[in-house]
C-alpha cells in the first residue's frame, strides 16, 4: 500500500486558484501531509476517514454563475472541518444558504482586518491593536451570512472578512493566508489544522523522499528512462532521485548546448559520472543549437527552439539505448505557473520554459515530472535527504535555455564567450564576498546595445552588461539584493578592465512582479 493511502491528511480542493501549490506548501511545511484534487473530479465517495480536514481554495469563477463550476454540497457534510480561502469561501457561504455578489469595492493586495470576536481560526493571530494586514485578491464577495454563521473579522470593503460555523466547523476567509504577504497567515492555517481538524504531524522530507520514489516506481515500471541532466539543482535531484528508484535504468544525458556557465560540462561529468557512477551520457551539440538559434531575436521563438531541439536529441539518443519510453526533467511549480495553467484557470502564461510550454506537442516519449509540485527550497531539502553534496544544492537556479536569454536579441558565439566571462566574474565576487548564499539567484546578462566608452585615450563602443542578483522564498516573488556601493564598484571595474566587448555595467533593481527573474 502506498505512502499516501495509509497518512492522515489534509484535502485541498481546487478550484483553479495560482496559490493552491502554496496552501499545500504551507501545510507540508507544518508537518502534515495534504493532497490536491480538481473540484472537478471530487465525488463525495472520495471522502474517507483518513481525511482530517477539508480546505477550498481561490479561483477565478464566479459563484453566482453556477454553470462555470461543478460541486457536491455532500463533501462538506461528513462531519469534517471545512475552511474557505476566497472562492472557497464564497462556494462555503453560498451552499449553507448565504449570498454572493460582485463587489462595489474590489480589494487587490495589501489589507487591513480588525478582530470582531474569538475564534479558534485567529487564535494568536492578531496583533495588539486587533488588526492584521492580510493579501487580498477578490471582485466578489459575500454579500449576506448564512443563518449560524458569525463574523469574526471584517476590513473596510469586507464585511465577512473572516466568518464562521463553530458548531459545524465551517471557516471562510475572504483573504489569502497562504500567500507570504499576509502577516500570520501560516499560523491560521497552522490553528485549523491543529487546533480545529486535530490532526498530529506525519510528514517531512524523509516522507517526501519515500513517497516520491514510489511514485516513480509505480509510473514507470520495468522500463528505461532517460534524465534531461544540466547539473542545476532541479535536474541534479531528479537524476538522483530516479537512481535511488529505479538503479541502472537511468540513463543520463547531459547535452552541452554551448549555452551553459563556464567550465559547466567539465564538472556535470565530474560529479555525475566519476562521483556518484551514474550512466551518463556527454552530448556535445554546441554547433547544432547555434546553427538553429542563428538570426532569432524573439524570445519566445528562442525557448521553443531549444525546447524542440532537447526532445530531438533524446529521442536520438533513446533510440540508441532502447526500449527507453519515458523522459525524466526538473521542473518546478513555479515553471508550470509561469508557461501555463496548471488546473484549468484562467491564469495567463507569461513565457514558456523550455522543459514545459517550450515542448513539441508530439513527443514519443512520456515526461516523468516527481518535482512539479515542489518548490525550490523544498527542492534542496529533498537533494541533502538524497545524500547529494552541498555544492550542487546550493547553487543558484540555471535556466534550461541557459545563456539565450540572458543576452535579449540575438545569439551569437561573440556575445556567449563575453557572457560566460562576466557571469563567472561576478559569481566569483559573490562567494568571494561572502554573499553568495545570502542571494537566491545572481547573474550576469549581455543587454542588445553598444554604448560609446573611453579607455585611456581611447574611445570604445562595446556591449552594456546588466546583472541581476534577488532574494526570494520560492521564485513565486522576488526582490533585488541591496549591494554596498562599494562592491558594485568592485565588481562593475572587474567586468570592464578584464573583459573585451563591456564598456559599462548596470544593475537591475526590479522586483518581481512587475519584472520576472529572468530577462527573456
Amino acid at each position: 500500500m502506498s505512502l499516501d493511502r495509509i497518512l492522515n491528511k489534509i484535502l485541498i480542493i481546487d478550484f483553479g486558484s495560482q496559490f493552491t501549490q502554496l496552501i499545500a506548501r504551507r501545510i507540508r511545511e507544518l508537518g502534515v501531509y495534504s493532497e490536491i484534487i480538481s473540484h472537478k473530479q471530487i465525488k463525495n465517495q472520495n471522502i474517507n476517514q483518513s481525511i482530517k480536514g477539508i480546505i477550498l481554495s481561490g479561483g477565478p469563477l464566479n459563484v453566482y454563475q453556477i454553470n462555470k463550476y461543478s460541486f457536491d454540497k455532500n463533501i462538506i457534510e461528513n462531519g469534517i472541518p471545512v475552511l474557505g480561502i476566497c472562492f472557497g469561501h464564497q462556494i462555503l457561504s453560498k451552499l449553507n444558504g448565504g449570498r454572493v455578489k460582485q463587489s462595489k469595492h474590489r480589494e487587490f493586495g495589501l489589507a487591513n482586518i480588525y478582530k470582531k470576536k474569538n475564534s479558534p481560526l485567529t487564535k494568536n493571530l492578531f496583533n495588539k491593536k486587533k488588526m492584521i494586514k492580510v493579501w487580498m485578491s477578490h471582485a466578489d464577495q459575500v454579500s449576506k451570512l448564512p443563518k449560524k454563521f458569525s463574523v469574526i473579522a471584517s476590513s473596510q470593503n469586507s464585511k465577512f472578512a473572516i466568518v464562521e460555523n463553530k458548531s459545524k466547523n465551517f471557516y471562510g476567509v475572504q483573504f489569502h493566508p497562504e500567500v507570504t504577504h499576509t502577516k500570520n497567515g501560516k499560523k491560521l492555517i497552522s490553528n485549523f489544522i491543529f487546533d480545529i481538524c486535530k490532526i498530529k504531524k506525519n510528514w517531512s522530507s524523509k516522507h517526501q523522499k519515500k513517497k516520491l520514489i514510489n511514485d516513480v516506481r509505480y509510473q514507470v515500471g520495468n522500463n528505461k528512462v532517460i534524465c534531461a541532466l544540466s547539473g542545476g539543482v532541479d535536474s541534479s535531484v531528479v537524476a538522483q532521485l530516479l537512481y535511488k528508484a529505479i538503479g541502472k535504468k537511468l540513463y543520463c544525458i547531459f547535452v552541452n548546448t554551448g549555452l551553459l556557465r563556464k567550465n559547466e560540462e567539465k564538472q556535470v561529468v565530474k560529479t555525475f559520472k566519476k562521483k556518484l557512477k551514474i550512466n551518463l551520457i556527454y552530448v556535445n551539440a554546441e554547433k547544432e543549437f547555434l546553427m538553429k538559434l542563428k538570426n532569432v531575436s524573439d524570445p519566445e521563438k528562442k525557448r521553443k527552439i531549444i525546447g524542440n531541439l532537447f526532445i530531438k536529441i533524446f529521442e536520438r539518443y533513446a533510440k540508441k539505448i532502447k526500449n527507453v519510453k519515458f523522459l525524466a526533467q526538473g521542473t518546478l511549480y513555479p515553471d508550470l505557473i509561469e508557461s501555463k495553467s496548471v488546473t484549468g484557470s484562467q491564469t495567463s502564461k507569461i513565457k514558456s520554459h523550455h522543459n514545459v510550454g517550450g515542448l513539441p506537442k508530439k513527443m514519443k516519449l512520456k515526461l516523468v515530472e516527481p518535482l512539479k509540485f515542489l518548490f525550490k527550497d523544498e527542492v534542496r531539502k529533498l537533494g541533502l535527504e538524497l545524500n547529494l553534496n552541498k555544492e550542487i544544492i546550493s547553487r543558484h537556479p540555471f535556466p534550461g535555455p541557459g545563456l539565450a536569454i540572458r543576452m535579449p536579441g540575438l545569439v551569437t558565439k561573440e556575445k556567449i564567450n563575453i557572457l560566460k566571462e562576466a557571469d563567472h566574474y561576478f559569481i566569483q565576487a559573490l562567494k568571494e564576498h561572502g554573499l553568495y548564499h545570502k542571494i537566491w539567484q545572481a547573474y550576469a546578462a549581455l543587454l542588445p546595445v553598444k554604448t560609446v566608452g573611453v579607455m585611456g585615450d581611447n574611445r570604445t563602443y562595446e556591449y552594456l552588461c546588466l546583472l541581476r542578483a534577488i532574494t526570494s522564498e520560492d521564485g513565486m516573488t522576488a526582490d533585488f539584493f541591496e549591494f554596498k556601493k562599494s562592491f558594485i564598484q568592485e565588481i562593475s571595474n572587474k567586468i570592464v578592465n578584464s573583459i573585451r566587448g563591456i564598456n559599462r555595467v548596470v544593475y537591475d533593481i526590479t522586483s518581481k512582479p512587475p519584472s520576472t527573474i529572468e530577462l527573456e
